[in-house]
């Protein structure tokens, strides 16, 4: 993959993790850390040999059970193949440049049958930010530049996880609001997390004040809460599927049914080609 074919600056992201001060602002993860903690205990087992991948862990070790192994989040995983029951991706994946392979990674770590839990922000994180950033762009530049990270949708993680090969997966989500005096207090917030502008094709000289002046009357306008502050949008998806082995249900054969669908549904069957306006399977709408 080359520079222009990327998603993240790596270097870029790493200089901004170091410098980040999660636990100053930590809601986001808490709330994933909840949500986790939640959903591992409606699974009736119990994990020996966790996995954490991630950059910032504040708290997330402490969710997981026994003693986690953590690795950092990077192109290539540090994994064996089958060393781990639990792999959890603590909210890394929307920075990956390759989220597909990050994902068959993890599926290759665990053992059969073993549980994958992926914590990312979606595309609907921060989408008020983006567009009072590109109106005051194009009202000051007349163009727009990257900013904020176009992140992945719900509806598309599904068939990545299918493609990574994971059985059973499932996708859902979270959504989170945060209100701000300003958009400069919203983005020394995302500096504490690491989550500011990393993308490869971002501008790489600073922007004039007054376009950060010009996006906060543009987004107080646009998107007030009700004490005049403004709303932002944290939407943390969960990917979670399983490591496949033989025990796990498996869908039935096509024709495999004993039982028609009209009598579970205690109704009556229809054949269409009896039905008027209906012409080889499709309804006359002329």
């Amino acid at each position: 993959m080359n520079d222009r074919q990327k998603h993240t600056d790596r270097q870029a992201l790493e200089r901004h993790r170091l410098r980040a001060h999660v636990q100053q602002a930590d809601f986001a993860h808490d709330a994933a850390i909840d949500e986790l903690q939640f959903r591992l205990g409606m699974v009736n087992r119990t994990f020996n040999a966790p996995l954490l991948i991630g950059a910032a862990m504040s708290g997330w070790r402490e969710a997981l059970p026994a003693d986690p192994k953590h690795i950092d989040d990077t192109e290539t995983l540090a994994v064996e193949p089958g060393q781990h029951d639990l792999v959890v991706h603590a909210m890394s994946l929307h920075w990956s440049n390759d989220i597909v392979g990050q994902l068959i990674q993890s599926r290759k770590a665990l053992q059969p049958d073993g549980l994958f839990i992926g914590a990312m922000f979606g595309g609907e994180t921060l989408h008020e930010l983006r567009s009072a950033l590109s109106e005051a762009e194009i009202a000051l530049y007349g163009g727009l530049s990257p900013r904020v990270a176009m992140m992945a949708e719900i509806r598309d993680l599904g068939s990545l996880m299918q493609r990574a090969g994971f059985a059973l997966p499932v996708v859902d989500k979270i959504e989170l609001k945060a209100s701000y005096e300003t958009i400069f207090h919203l983005i020394a917030d995302l500096r504490r997390m690491g989550e500011t502008n990393a993308l490869a094709m971002r501008k790489k000289v600073f922007d004039r004040k007054e376009l950060f002046t010009l996006a906060d009357e543009i987004y107080r306008a646009h998107f007030p809460d009700t004490e005049g502050r403004i709303t932002a949008t944290f939407e943390v998806l969960f990917l979670t599927g399983w490591s496949p082995h033989e025990s796990q249900q498996k869908p039935l054969r096509p024709g495999s049914a004993k039982t028609r669908l009209a009598d579970a549904l205690q109704t009556d069957e229809i054949n269409l080609k009896d039905r008027p306006g209906v012409v080889q399977g499709k309804e006359d709408t002329e």
